[in-house]
């Protein structure tokens, strides 16, 4: 087991670039399932959730090779089994996917309940109703649901809540569904827009995305292509954020501006400056940081995974802030680590009130999901002293090389195993 080492006081400094996009890249490579050839994507980000998606199309037959420069190549010609192996989907939500994709190509399938970050309910219901809707025969056997179907067929879906997991899912099984879908009250995100647009270059015809309504006119089949993940909008946001809570000036290389909007309009309230650059953004700061109050919407509003970064910068604010969380309701969890380190912060439910300090202090903490481990780095780049960050496989799970773009910004810290690190924990 490693853990990380953070000397804080820093600030960071330079130039990073943005890989591909977690959620994006998974979507995309279930979706690649529904393509009977190959198919080749382009900067695929090298991390353990990737990792484990490419196990389970393993495990359902199709081949799946990364070739240089964050390249992979799914060969999906002859998938040998419509049940997925339940201890790798259980880990990791974005699999659940996978149940409309096997309907689509089997015309049956079992799929387990999803895991994932543990950070509230995240129930399934929306998809599942979708999925009956279009004609899917669903039942829950043991904690894993099993579904048979003739050929799905196009119908009209409201999602009572914009799920992205949920419109990408739907949008995956519609597109070779018997006639037209319509899915109102759709996800907006970047990633839904850009799966829509894989699919299209395969061949499906989806109109509307990045709207609230979604129209997908079924087709018979999909055909190879060659596509790209879009940039990690989560990632950009993390190191934006990181640059102003560390007082720091970082040129945050191809960052879209437009997909990390409501976290950069935040960012300038909270006295950073942002400046679009041609292929990237800079992200500074000079002043104080100024209380800013957030609550977390669905896309186009603040981002939920972008919460507890946020709630790491405004610890050292000049005043309180206050944080509504509306999407999960147990989101709050890394806040009594962030106590540790010396933070003023009171959860009330779904709010956090967050009262500024004049500092931090580096302290031990443990990463109790992918965001709340960045909120913990974040801090412990700002705070005074040695903080020593555990359970880093919530942070493997989402951010391609942190510590060595970290590192290239100028920060201290270092990824050492836990004996070593056991040292500068009793200090």
């Amino acid at each position: 087991m490693e853990k990380l080492v953070i000397r804080g006081g820093s600030p960071l400094s330079g130039e990073v670039y943005i890989g591909g996009s977690k959620n994006d890249a998974l979507a995309i490579i279930p979706a690649a399932l529904l393509v009977p050839g190959k198919t080749r994507l382009r900067n695929v980000p090298r991390i353990t959730d990737v990792d484990k998606m490419l196990e389970i199309l393993r495990h359902l037959g199709a081949k799946a090779d990364f070739l240089p420069d964050n390249t992979l190549e799914i060969d999906a010609t002859q998938l040998t089994t419509s049940q997925a192996p339940h201890e790798l989907v259980r880990q990791m939500r974005a699999s659940f996917n996978l149940l409309g994709v096997l309907l689509t190509r089997f015309q049956e399938a079992a799929v387990a309940m999803p895991g994932g970050c543990n950070i509230g309910a995240r129930p399934v219901n929306f998809h599942i109703k979708g999925l009956e809707q279009l004609g899917a025969r669903l039942t829950l056997e043991h904690g894993i649901y099993v579904g048979t179907c003739r050929r799905l067929v196009g119908t009209n879906l409201y999602l009572e809540f914009p799920s992205a997991g949920a419109t990408q899912h739907l949008m995956m099984a519609a597109c070779c569904a018997q006639g037209r879908t319509v899915i109102q009250n759709c996800a907006q995100e970047p990633e839904v827009v850009n799966l829509a647009e894989f699919l299209n270059a395969c061949g499906a015809k989806i109109s509307g995305m990045g709207t609230s309504t979604i129209v997908i006119e079924g087709v018979d089949r999909l055909y190879p292509t060659e596509f790209s993940i879009i940039p990690d909008r989560l990632q950009a946001g993390t190191y934006a954020i990181a640059a102003a809570a560390t007082g720091g000036d970082v040129y945050i290389r191809n960052a879209v501006p437009d997909h990390c909007r409501a976290v950069l309009n935040k960012l300038m309230e909270a006295g950073a400056e942002v400046t679009p650059i041609d292929g990237g953004m800079r992200v500074r700061r000079v002043g104080k940081i100024h209380p800013t109050d957030i609550k977390t919407m669905p896309h186009p509003g603040f981002p939920t995974d972008m919460q507890q970064p946020f709630v790491a910068l405004l610890t050292i604010a000049d005043g309180v802030s206050v944080i509504t969380e509306t999407v999960y309701e147990s989101r709050f969890r890394y806040t009594t680590e962030l106590q540790r380190m010396g933070a003023d912060i009171r959860v009330e439910g779904p709010t956090a009130i967050v009262t500024g300090v004049p500092q931090l202090n580096g302290a031990p903490v443990s990463c109790t999901d992918l965001r709340g481990g960045a909120a913990l780095v974040i801090a412990g780049l700002v705070a005074q002293g040695v903080t020593v960050v555990s359970e880093l496989e919530h942070l493997d799970r989402g951010y391609e090389n942190l510590v060595e773009n970290l590192r290239g910004l100028g920060a201290d810290i270092a990824r050492v195993p836990e004996e070593q690190a056991r040292s500068y924990e009793s200090v």
